[in-house]
């Protein structure tokens, strides 16, 4: 199967387009849609927002702390062996999802939902687009986390299946889609291309790279994921993706609630927002792939958390139809270009042979975005009677988040390395080798 791949399409871009896929079951019946969900539970149970906020955050906290460990299993075995079980899990948290009758039952049904989306799909794709790419590596990632965006375009026949068949049924059903869609498509992952006897990008050569001098660009560094903790770039690229995911997982959450029941607006038209919103975000995804490979990515991760910042104060204080649509635009546009920049610039900096353990430890840090944002979301919505004052507070963070990214800088070989290059003696003048790789 590999060999005759080898001469006529990459394999690796067969994994992307599998990738794509999972993303858009993932988002579109879950990520997206909670939004949806949130606002029939609370009709039905009477649950207040800052508790729907909560099993949101609760959930993103624990998938986060074990992102460590999912990040070793990966590396350890494969991805396509953690997705299998991961997909499974998710397909049974939808399953009980269906048949929840209490606010604890809800909790355990979605944690299930939340850890089986991240062990059968994020992270473990990332991994295995690390290691096919490197000179495509951003176009990969944002090909593959575009069906993310793709399935933000189905909330509408989400939305038309919670309404006309009932969320019980239409959470039971999109179990099912996960086993019979998503499952077969993680048989076509693979984790390294050396492993099957083939070359990474498909065949480049790295030994005329070596004669061209371009090596050290081409080329990353390995580090351990010790090594790559004591450096300020990993703190800092996990804080600046902190930031932003305080604005995305706000918007998740709480956009819906917001369009339908603050600015006044149906739950379809809310759904047509976040479908506007998702097709800003798949152009985004698009562009930023093309010109991440080409630009500085750290640059472009710090303007797009202003354009974070000024979506949320937009939509926050709306007061025309407009207003929302330019929103959906600027954070549709910021979420999308931003994305797949986050795993490509951990990957520059510090090479594909222990990424899994380092972007799992980077969870830790970037969860509290996703466990943060809800909540600020939701309690001051629930004291104020309105979202203009949380988002505010979230737009101000995603603004001073992108300090982060500008000191991002990409660190210096370890010290392993240089010991091995001859020395810190032979190696160039640290600020020459930061002007050169950027």
């Amino acid at each position: 199967m590999f060999r005759s791949l080898k001469s006529r399409v990459f394999y690796g871009w067969w994994m992307v387009g599998a990738g794509f896929g999972i993303q858009l079951l993932t988002g579109g019946l879950m990520n997206q849609a909670y939004g949806a969900y949130v606002v029939l539970l609370r009709d039905e149970f009477g649950w207040s927002k800052t508790m729907l906020s909560a099993g949101f955050s609760m959930a993103r906290f624990e998938t986060g702390l074990l992102g460590p460990v999912e990040g070793w299993l990966v590396d350890k075995f494969g991805p396509r062996t953690v997705m299998r079980c991961g997909l499974i899990i998710f397909a049974l948290g939808f399953m009980a999802l269906s048949q929840i009758n209490s606010l604890t039952t809800f909790y355990l049904a979605f944690f299930m939902m939340a850890l089986g989306s991240s062990l059968g799909g994020f992270l473990p794709l990332t991994v295995a687009m690390v290691n096919w790419f490197r000179r495509r590596r951003a176009t990969a990632l944002a090909t593959m986390q575009t069906g993310m965006a793709v399935g933000g375009l189905c909330i509408p026949i989400v939305v038309l299946a919670l309404e006309t068949f009932g969320w019980r049924t239409t959470a039971f059903a999109s179990g099912v889609l996960v086993l019979i869609v998503a499952l077969p498509l993680s048989q076509i992952i693979r984790h390294r291309p050396e492993d099957h006897g083939l070359e990474v990008d498909g065949g480049y050569n790295e030994a005329l790279a070596r004669r061209n001098g371009d090596r050290e660009e081409d080329e990353p560094i390995d580090f351990l994921p010790r090594e790559a903790v004591r450096t300020p770039a990993f703190w800092l690229i996990s804080l600046g993706h902190g930031s932003a995911l305080l604005v995305v997982s706000a918007v998740m959450v709480h956009l819906v609630s917001h369009v339908n029941e603050n600015l006044g607006y149906s739950l379809t038209t809310a759904g047509l927002v976040v479908a506007l919103m998702t097709s800003m975000q798949i152009i985004g995804q698009v562009t930023g792939g093309l010109i991440g490979d080409r630009f500085n990515k750290r640059l472009i991760a710090a303007a797009c958390m202003g354009a974070h910042m000024a979506g949320l104060l937009l939509v926050a204080y709306a007061t025309m139809l407009p207003m929302v649509i330019a929103f959906a635009v600027l954070h549709g546009l910021a979420w999308g270009i931003r994305g797949p920049l986050m795993q490509a610039l951990r990957a520059d900096y510090f090479g594909r042979a222990s990424f899994g353990v380092i972007m799992g430890l980077s969870t830790m840090i970037t969860m509290f975005g996703n466990i943060t944002g809800p909540l600020v979301a939701g309690i001051l919505a629930d004291v104020t009677g309105s979202y203009e004052i949380g988002f505010t507070v979230l737009a101000c963070l995603a603004g001073a988040g992108s300090m982060f990214f500008l000191l991002a800088r990409k660190p210096q070989p370890p010290a392993r390395v240089l010991a091995m290059m001859g020395g810190p003696e032979a190696a160039p003048p640290a600020e020459a080798v930061a002007a050169r790789r950027e």
